[in-house]
């Protein structure tokens, strides 16, 4: 239930605060005094757009605050779903600065516009001479029949297997399609594979063989250096092992008179020992490099196949050639199991379809029950309100494939007069008579919905005297369940009001402004002799009132 609304800074009004009743609330005002602009202001906390051309003060923000009683358990759900902390008076803002941009606020918890407008749906329901083009909306007639069918847990787990239907179809489409262009590319893939299978690639095996080469292809300079060294270290005279050994004798001699000497020659003796280690491996290496034709052949062989690979498949070493290997592999094998699996998504998605099947039968099954009550439930309030031959018919088509809502397709039908044939409403129904039916199918939704606010903008168009009083009994009999907000012009409906509250406009300093009160009893009667005759009302007038306010 919608509490209290303010408003600061919006279109002609500078500050504004209205707290409402439960029940039925009534506002009225002259022609251009501010009720439209009032409902356009509650429209920016229930997620509609804004435009700052429209502030009453183009250098402040607006702001809008709607504060909102919440039953115990209404809409906890919704806020544990989207993080936000839940009490039984909920506050919605929106604040709009002066260069367009908007912020909102769910309990101060800054939240995203489409938050806000999810909320809002789920809080109030504006229906104005405007909205009603909704009848002619299919997912909106689904809708009123629907409601009537207590079918609601049914439909959620029926959508939500539907959703997952189509998600697995999609799969599987994806699946044939890889499928098919995987099996375009299968024999392409597949001597590729071959290929490089038959490499026997190994990693590393490209880094030693480059380092081989480049011993073979130098070495009789390697062998060369090699022998050179041998010599110059054990066999040229004198060699520097000769040379090493007499500086060992000569410090081996005077040792005895310096102990520092003892340990040069210690380290020298040590030196001797190195030099011949080196000059044995010199010589085995020497004795083991040979140069082999055969083997350079090999190498050069093996090396050009490795290059090649790499030319063809732009990488630019082995590890990227067997990376392609597992890869192709990989694709090999996928293709192999992609039958497998596409045929187990058929099987799956069958299953699926037969048990959503099912459920959407008994979806069609509830709906043809509900769509007798909607029928005769609606011409009764009809009836109430002025129209006796009244005729609502709801068709119902099966669908040849599941959709998100089941196996049915509902048309929406009217007649208003005896002995002509129900057609599409826009086609028949008057803007009087739109307005009624909108009315009839309101008060039926509410008894079956949770909605706690309903708000009816002017759907008094086209109607008057008993009419008029008829649909204003119909509006506060909703107001016995429901909270009802209702902008009207007439006076029988202003009547039937619990509260009644008059926007007026105020001129001050040059500029105009609307506002907003609560009328006293007293002045009801007044503002009612008003709607009834004009200014100044006679006492006549003044005595229609007071009856009509009982």
């Amino acid at each position: 239930m919608l509490q209290k609304l303010s408003i600061r800074n919006y279109a002609l009004i500078d500050s504004l605060d209205i707290e409402f009743d439960k029940g039925l609330n009534i506002i009225t005002g002259e022609t251009g005094a501010g009720k439209s602009i009032i409902l356009g202001a509650l429209s920016l906390i229930l997620g509609q757009r804004a435009e700052s051309k429209y502030f009453f003060n183009q250098d402040k923000k607006c702001v809008i605050e709607g504060n909102f009683a919440l039953a115990d358990n209404q809409l906890k759900d919704f806020f544990e779903e989207n993080d936000l902390d839940f009490f039984n008076e909920t506050i919605l803002r929106r604040e709009i600065s002066i260069d367009g941009k908007s912020r909102s606020f769910i309990n101060d918890t800054p939240v995203n516009l489409s938050i806000l407008k999810q909320i809002g749906e789920k809080l109030i329901d504006i229906h104005s001479q405007h909205a009603t083009q909704e009848i002619n909306d299919a997912d909106f007639q689904l809708l009123i029949v629907d409601s009537l069918a207590n079918h609601q847990t049914l439909l959620v787990e029926y959508r939500s297997g539907f959703k997952k239907l189509r998600h697995e179809r999609n799969r599987l489409k994806k699946l044939i399609e890889d499928a098919a262009e995987a099996r375009n590319k299968q024999d392409y893939e597949q001597f590729l594979f071959n290929e490089l299978e038959q490499a026997n690639l190994k990693s590393g095996e490209q880094e030693e063989l480059e380092l081989e080469l480049e011993k073979l292809t130098h070495a009789e300079t390697i062998k060369r250096g090699l022998l050179t060294s041998t010599g110059l270290l054990t066999e040229s005279e004198p060699s520097a092992l000769q040379i090493l050994k007499e500086a060992q004798l000569q410090l081996q001699a005077i040792e005895k008179f310096d102990p520092a000497i003892n340990a040069l020659f210690e380290r020298l003796k040590s030196s001797i020992i190195e030099i011949k280690d080196i000059a044995d491996e010199v010589s085995s290496l020497e004795e083991n490099t040979l140069h082999s034709a055969d083997r350079l052949e090999i190498i050069n062989q093996r090396l050009d196949l490795f290059y090649s690979l790499q030319q063809k498949h732009r990488v630019s070493n082995n590890d990227e050639l067997l990376a392609l290997q597992n890869q192709l592999e990989q694709n090999l094998n996928n293709l192999l199991s992609s039958d497998a699996n596409i045929e187990q998504l058929e099987k799956d998605i069958e299953q699926l379809t037969l048990s959503l099947t099912k459920q959407a039968n008994s979806l069609s099954s509830n709906r043809k029950k509900a769509i007798k009550i909607v029928e005769d439930q609606t011409a009764l309030t009809l009836k109430r309100v002025g129209m006796p031959s009244a005729k609502l018919v709801l068709s119902q088509k099966q669908l040849s494939d599941l959709n998100k809502d089941g196996l049915d397709e509902i048309s929406l039908l009217f007649t208003a007069n005896a002995g002509q044939s129900p057609a599409p409403v826009n086609k028949v129904a008057s803007g009087g008579e739109l307005s009624r039916l909108m009315l009839a199918i309101k008060a039926l939704l509410a008894k079956h919905t949770s909605l706690p606010t309903i708000i009816f903008d002017e759907i008094d168009t086209g109607i008057s005297g008993e009419t008029a009083l008829k649909v204003g009994e119909v509006i506060s009999d909703l107001g016995e369940n429901m909270q009802v907000i209702s902008i009207t012009h007439l006076p029988q409906i202003a009547a039937k009001g619990n509260a009644h509250y008059f926007v007026h406009k105020n001129e001050s300093g040059g500029k105009t402004s609307t506002g907003i009160r609560k009328l006293k009893a007293d002045e009801r009667v007044g503002i009612i002799a008003e709607m009834l005759s004009g200014k100044n009302p006679g006492a006549s007038a003044i005595e229609n009132a007071k009856e009509l306010l009982g």
